[in-house]
């Protein structure tokens, strides 16, 4: 069957900037130590002075001092992200119809950081609250989206989706739904989450995993289905929910394969990888897997490598699936089913295929 074609990626992680970074063997081999760099420098008052971050990120060094003056560093990697896909898709923005482009992003609660720092303006100016009113709109979770279509120009199709773990494949259910009906010809998708000393605190006081951060961005073009080159394409995106006594996360994940198998007209035969959301010890989501497709196959996770990037998680999974195909072994036009789930029993199924040389090709 032939899915939505991805024309263009661009990631930025712990790990490096671009997909190839994270099919390296120190992210991408099972049992793979963390990525930590010193944060000292970066932000004080942090609870470990090493954190998946993303090392010598600076947004005016990138995209030049006008106009970046008030980004918070969710919107910074957000733009700088959506402008990495951009070029790797070829998209010239000169000559398309910016009406036609769109960007849906996922977050988990916008910047936290951003957010916390103007509620505490509220308690610590002096009446009536004088706090600075510049600090408001990166308090909104669609500021990220907002700023990117701003910079680049994009009028189509603008949405942010707070989902937590399952934001990204959420927002691609979305934007290909949104292709699908017309509404745009070539959307952004993607997701974001950035490292401040609240998101950090925030880990370390509910004894969560380490926060890390990450930004992943994706083209997806619907016109590369008339023969336009294509890195890979989405095949299936599926939806559930297990509630309290109701069928396991297991189960109602299971479901959601087969559903995305089922949509796309593919069989489990020919699937042969997967990477799923599994925290280290837990294997609920590649149980889900491996029972529809009666075998255990390649597991192409970060695991631990990265920290909890939240929303980015799954962004980061795709861009690691894409890059297996693009520069390491993984076959020419293999098919990765991608999963998810959150805390309140919402699960997430993707079925995606990934082409080695995207110049050859078509969606």
């Amino acid at each position: 069957m032939t899915g939505v074609p991805i024309t263009g990626c661009g990631v930025l992680t712990a790990a490096g900037e671009g997909p190839a970074a994270l099919a390296a063997p120190a992210v991408a081999a099972a049992g793979a130590p963390a990525v930590r760099v010193d944060v000292t420098g970066l932000y004080e008052d942090l609870p470990r002075p090493t954190a998946s971050a993303i090392a010598g990120f600076d947004v005016r060094a990138t995209l030049g001092r006008k106009g970046t003056s008030f980004f918070d560093r969710a919107t910074a990697l957000a733009i700088v992200a959506c402008g990495h896909a951009v070029r790797d898709a070829g998209l010239d923005l000169e000559t398309a119809d910016p009406a036609r482009i769109g960007l849906v992003l996922g977050t988990t609660t916008g910047s936290l950081g951003s957010t916390m720092d103007y509620s505490r303006e509220t308690l610590v100016q002096d009446r009536p609250y004088l706090v600075n009113p510049v600090l408001f709109p990166n308090t909104v979770m669609n500021c990220a989206s907002g700023q990117a279509a701003i910079w680049y120009g994009f009028k189509g199709v603008n949405a942010t989706v707070a989902g937590g773990p399952l934001a990204f494949l959420q927002s691609l259910r979305y934007a290909m739904n949104a292709l699908d009906r017309g509404f745009a010809d070539t959307i952004l998708v993607g997701a974001v989450e950035e490292f401040t000393p609240q998101a950090a605190w925030a880990a370390e006081l509910a004894g969560a995993r380490p926060a890390g951060e990450a930004a992943a961005v994706f083209v997806l073009d619907r016109h590369a289905r008339a023969g336009g080159p294509a890195l890979g394409e989405v095949l299936a995106v599926t939806t559930g929910f297990s509630p309290t006594g109701g069928p396991s996360v297991t189960e109602t994940l299971a479901g959601c394969v087969r559903r995305a198998l089922a949509r796309a007209n593919v069989s489990a035969d020919e699937v042969g990888a997967m990477a799923t959301g599994d925290l280290p010890g837990e294997t609920a989501e590649s149980d889900a897997v491996t029972t529809v497709l009666g075998r255990p196959v390649a597991h192409l996770g970060v695991g631990d490598a990265l920290g909890d990037c939240r929303a980015a998680t799954q962004a980061v999974a795709l861009a690691r699936v894409l890059a297996e195909h693009r520069c390491g072994d993984a076959p020419d036009g293999g098919l990765t089913v991608i999963t998810g789930r959150g805390a309140d029993g919402a699960v997430t199924a993707a079925l995606v295929r990934g082409w080695r040389d995207a110049g050859t090709h078509r969606g």
